[in-house]
Formats: C-alpha cells, structure tokens, sequence
C-alpha cells in the first residue's frame, strides 16, 4: 500500500473521554484517527508485501522496516484455553487464533482496505465462477516438506467439503445446495469452481490449510477420530504448520508457547527469513480484571483495553513504557438475545416454559424490552464514553450497514404503550402482569468474567425492572452458557457478543440462516428436519441466500439492507452498542501498525524489539 494514501495519525483518547459518547462514521473502511496532544507524529504504513523469487522460492517479502532478530512477545486470552489445536474443529475465539497463528490460508484480508490479498498464494484470478490459484513454489511445511496443491486439493475436498470438524466453513459455501469443486492443474496450481457466481467464495480462500501427509491418516480413520485428532493433549512435536510460529508448549489453563518457525516463507528487505521473535506467548488469565493486573504488573506485553480501563492506562502511559492505540470501531455487535424457541426436548418438556413462550414470541413484547434499553448510558458509564449505541445486525463500520435504520433513544412511555397492545398491564405495586396475570420474570444469563457484559447486564436489569419486569441475572462459567445455547436450549433471554464480518455479510449465515449453527434465538437441534420457521425467519433465508448470488455491490446492498429492517423490526437480537477497539503494547516493540479490521499484532512477523531490556528466552 502506498504510504501517502495510508497514514494515520497516533495514539488516541482524552478527548473521547470528555465525550458522552462517541460519534463513529461508517466509512469503507474504519482505520484508527488518533488525536495526539502534543506532536503531530504519524504511524506510516509500509508499502504492499511483493512476491521476491529466490533460488526457486517464491517468498513473500514484507516492506515494513527491518527488524532485530530475539526476544518474546507475551499476550493473554481470557477464560480456560484453547479447547483443540485442530483448525478445523475449532469452535471458540481462543481454539481458533491458536489455529491461526499455526495455519495461513491461500488468501489474507489486507489490513487497511479489506480487499483479499495472496499468502500461501503466489496470486490469484476470478472469472465469474471460476477461481485459479497459483501457489508461491519452493515453500516448505515446518517439517521441510513442500507445500503443494495436494495440500489445497486435499484441505478442501476430504476435510471441508466432507464435513470433517467444524462445519461451519462447508455451511458457508453452499450454493443452491450444491457445494463448489476443486481441481488440481499442476503442483502449484489449483482451480476452484462455484456452481454459479458466488461473491463470499472468495473470502473463504482465507482459510486454514492443512499438511496433507499429517492429517490424511486422521482423515481416514473417521470423523470421530478426527474429532480428537491435535487435541490440548497433543506432543508439540507432532505439529506441521505453515504459519509465522508452531508450537513448543501447552500447560492447561496457564499458558501456550509458539517458537519461530525457520521455514516461514516471509522475508525482510535483506531476504532474511521471518518472524523477528523468537517466541510468541499467550497467558492463560481467569478474567479481565486478572488480565490487566498483569500488564501493570509487567508480565504482559500488550492488552486489548475496555472503556472502564482506558482512562486509567491514559494517565499511567505517561510515566510508562506502553502506548495505547485507538484501533477505530470495533468489527463485532454486543447484544441482548432472547429465546424464540418453542419445541420440546428430548424428555418431553418444553426448552421454554408456554408462558414465557408468549412473552419472548410476541414482537410488542421484544420491540418493548428494546425501547427500554438505556444505551447511551451504557456507552457513558461502561464504555466511558468510547462507543456508540447500535440498532443494527451489521456493525457501524461495515460496508453493508443498512443507515436508513434510525437511531432512538430510550423510551419507556413506547415500552408500555407497545405492551399494554398485547394486553399486558400492572399491578398495584407496578409488577408487569401479562393477560393471563402471570408477574413476568425471566433469567438473564451472559459470561461470568467478563466485566463488560456484567456491567451490561446489571443496567438491563434495572432498565427492564423500570417496566415491572422482574429479572433474575445469572453470569455463568462460559462454557455452561454455550452449552445452554447450543444444546440443552434452556434460557430465556442472554447478553453476548459476536466478532463481525464488516466486509461480508454472509459471514454472518451461520448466524442468521434458520439452519445455522449460531442460530442462537430459535437453535434448531442437529439433524432437525421440520420446518417450523417464522415467516420473518424465512424472508431472512430468501435474503442471505439472494445476497451471496448476486454479484454487483449495489445489488448485494440491497439484500442485506433489507435483511437488517427486518431484524431490526422483530427484534431476535436487540443490539446494544459499538465500543471503539483499544489496545496498549510495550514501547519496545516496533513495526506496530494497529488497524481496525487487523488488530494490534496481524503482522506478527514483522513485529521486533528495538532494545536490549529483552530477557533471554528460557527452555
């Protein structure tokens, strides 16, 4: 990239802070605006990495300054851990950056414009719904062995297209029922057809590939075996990847170890092999409140920052060696979700009691609790100003976000007039009773350790009591909660979060699609056949599936911009704001180039230490 067209202006902060919130434009693309108060200093984005053939080797040479070679980078990751090393069975944010770390794809989003970019690939052509890939030649697995298109062929037709692992992927790329194929041209060449135009195809090249002489013997022994196969419990030394690190160690619910990897295909401006580091460490940490002791503390070397704690580390920054970075509007939605599901489970009794049933499957009802929400509040006293309420299922800086969809504030005189439509009414001492003169009380579950959503949930709490309603807060271990919402299906209303897919929407299908794994309000169970979708669930369907056929932007807009007036009217989801993404990182790493949609360390490789203060690394 071109470093007139992309420099951005360092650190961030005080002036959010005197903020009730923050006014969070939408462009293509969010990039970090930091004002900084006394210099006008820029971060400068190096130019593209280009293709460099060496002796036979198609490297993939970085820009970015030169670096030196030693030291360790440590990060964290909040809860028990990575759940599997498998990145084809990963389900959980942790499981699935460890993979990440190990495993390139053929594709990468570039960092600043979003646009799919080669990796694995030495370049790539879309014809209509005809994808060739050519591989970069002479790069090798960790274990020396090179990497070819019988890896890609394999990857894609024995794991993801025969539904080894995680689903999710296959789920993604189906067309018209029908799933695209793959094809091997040569040793460095693969051709990939959908069966007719499919705009998302493209995005999905992004994912892992695998060795294929490590996991075909999995592969081969089943599904249930591949199920297990590089589990928490697997020796290091068995890993093959292709990634800028492979692992060296796993102590369960401490830490996690990558050890450079000397075969990465990424080379500086001196055609010095990269990554700079020599390890990579996540801590294991209980919680947030855990996770920022230990960066004051010293024993982390950067940290990703919630409203609460931004002016803390603000006034610390000034007598200390970290920077904080403002990394613009987060890409995910936080939300509250409440439960459609009205079937029985497999003793007979309903996941959802009949009374509740009525209450959380009528709109008046949702459309309710969603205008008695204070988000604005929330954005002032959880996220201290650095956010911005959401209304929509697409975040505020996606290219698809629907701006027709109006803001609103809250309202409680709507709330009541919108239940006392559905007979609704209250009591003497202002308990809500609905037409049968059932008090309404529910649970209200979200993550335990997760401040942030704590704190949400409290305001919930008192904002929908305000209405009579009578709220039982639950925070749960998080594993329990997933299990409530992907297999027993016993909840009533809950407070998460999903990660986004700013650039394509059909990320979201999983999400959306009445099918989808992550159907989280009305979870259909595996193998479940009837159809007993809401009419609004099916228009939402009809929506995804048109959205990803259709080719031309404005077309694809039109899709999903309807897709979103129709959540936002029933109201499965009801979103509750964007937090502006935060993050703090030790002066003496260099080659930091924080954006949105990348993070704070997408260019790992490029990342060293400019000083001696590194320890020396221990085995």
């Amino acid at each position: 990239m071109k470093k007139a067209g992309y420099v951005i202006l360092s650190l961030i902060i005080i002036a959010f802070l005197l903020k009730s919130c923050v006014n969070i434009d939408t462009p293509e693309v969010q990039r970090p605006k930091n004002e900084q108060q006394k210099t006008e200093e820029t971060i400068n984005y190096p130019d593209d990495a280009k293709t460099v053939t060496i002796n036979g080797v198609d490297y993939l040479q970085t820009q970015a300054p030169v670096g030196k070679f030693g030291g360790t980078l440590v990060a964290s990751t909040i809860g028990e851990g990575p759940k599997t090393f498998n990145p084809f069975n990963s389900k959980d944010n942790i499981s699935s950056l460890m993979s990440e770390i190990m495993y390139d794809g053929l594709l990468t989003t570039h960092p600043v414009t979003g646009q799919p970019i080669p990796k694995l690939a030495k370049d790539f052509s879309v014809n209509g719904n005809d994808y060739i890939i050519h591989l970069r030649k002479g790069i090798k697995w960790s274990d020396g062995k090179p990497i070819t298109a019988d890896d890609v062929v394999f990857t894609w037709q024995n794991i993801i297209f025969d539904g080894y692992g995680n689903t999710s992927i296959r789920d993604s790329i189906v067309v018209d029922g029908k799933l695209p194929t793959v094809k091997k041209i040569d040793d460095y060449t693969v051709e990939f057809k959908t069966p007719q135009p499919f705009a998302p195809f493209i995005r999905m090249l992004s994912s892992p590939i695998a060795p294929k002489h490590i996991f075909m013997p999995a592969v081969k022994k089943g599904k249930s075996y591949f199920e297990t196969f590089l589990s928490t419990n697997t020796n290091p030394k068995n890993f093959v990847t292709s990634g800028a690190f492979k692992l060296k160690e796993y102590v369960p619910a401490q830490r996690v170890v990558f050890e450079r990897n000397p075969d990465y295909y990424v080379i500086n401006t001196r055609d010095e092999k990269l990554p700079y580091l020599d390890k990579l460490v996540y801590l294991i940490v209980g919680d947030i409140n855990n996770e920022v002791l230990k960066f004051e503390g010293g024993e982390l070397d950067t940290i990703g920052l919630q409203g609460a704690n931004v002016a803390r580390f603000k006034e610390q920054e000034k007598h200390s060696d970290f920077t904080v970075y403002n990394l613009g509007a987060d890409t995910g939605t936080m939300f509250l979700s409440v439960n459609l599901n009205n079937r029985k489970n497999d003793d007979g009794k309903y996941n959802v009691e009949l009374k509740k049933q009525r209450w959380f499957q009528d709109k008046n009802f949702r459309q309710a609790v969603d205008y008695a929400i204070d988000r604005k509040n929330m954005v002032l006293n959880i996220a201290n100003g650095l956010g911005a309420p959401l209304y929509t299922a697409e975040s505020l800086n996606s290219i698809f976000l629907n701006k027709n969809l109006k803001a609103y504030d809250k309202d409680l005189n709507k709330s009541k007039e919108l239940l006392q439509k559905s007979g609704y009414r209250w009591d003497k001492k202002g308990h809500l009773l609905d037409k049968y003169g059932n008090h309404v009380e529910f649970d209200l579950y979200t993550n335990a350790g997760n401040t942030e959503r704590e704190a949400i949930g409290v305001m919930v709490k008192q904002d929908l009591e305000d209405l009579g309603m009578k709220v039982n807060f639950k925070p749960i271990e998080f594993n329990s909660l997933v299990n409530k919402l992907v297999n027993t299906l016993d909840w009533d209303m809950v407070i998460m979060g999903l990660t986004g897919s700013p650039l394509e929407p059909n990320g979201g299908k999983n999400v959306w699609m009445s099918n989808g794994t992550l159907h989280m309000f009305n979870q259909r169970p595996a193998n479940y056949t009837k159809d007993d979708r809401y009419v609004w669930e099916k228009q939402i369907d009809d929506l995804y599936i048109k959205g990803a056929l259709a080719t031309d932007f404005e077309d694809r807009k039109k899709f999903y911009d309807e897709y979103q007036a129709i959540a936002y009217d029933e109201k499965p989801f009801v979103y509750i704001y964007s937090p502006i993404r935060i993050a703090a990182m030790r002066n003496k790493f260099k080659n930091i180039f924080p954006t949105s949609l990348g993070g704070i360390t997408h260019n790992i490789e490029e990342i060293y230490i400019d000083n001696d203060t590194a320890k020396p690394d221990e085995d």
